[in-house]
């Protein structure tokens, strides 16, 4: 007797964001000095029907809630957490800037193991598959 394979985690959020009718997720990725420009990126994405997940704190601008060094740390640790959760959960991510440093090409690498497609809106910086 053979038994029903069961869903991944992966499957069954595909499955659930299907049944419910969810548009296609974006996970936009790059450099915290194109803030801007993934801004503008978000709009054009969002009046384009998508939902999308960018970073949401430039821990380059000073700000209260990272100006102790201990706090700072800690946060970005959390932050790169969620960012990598806001990787899983779309369905494409884009890359934003002329520009990959580090951390940058860290997520590209993350998305590309998890086999998501990965744009760019500077073809010219990707790093390519080695990474992944």
């Amino acid at each position: 007797m053979s038994y029903p394979q069961l869903l991944t985690a992966e499957e069954q959020l595909a499955t659930g964001k299907q049944k419910l009718n969810i548009p296609q997720i974006i996970a936009i990725c790059g450099s915290t000095r194109f803030m801007q420009e993934m801004a503008d990126t978000d709009r054009e994405l969002t009046w384009g029907g998508f939902i999308v997940v960018k970073p949401g704190c430039n821990m380059k601008d000073p700000h209260p809630l990272w100006a102790d060094p201990a706090d700072a740390e800690a946060g970005k640790q959390r932050l790169d957490d969620l960012h990598r959760a806001k990787i899983r959960l779309a369905d494409v991510v884009v890359v934003v800037g002329d520009y990959i440093g580090d951390s940058t090409r860290a997520e590209i690498a993350y998305a590309r193991s998890l086999g998501k497609p990965v744009q760019f809106t500077h073809p010219e910086v990707d790093p390519g598959d080695a990474e992944a």
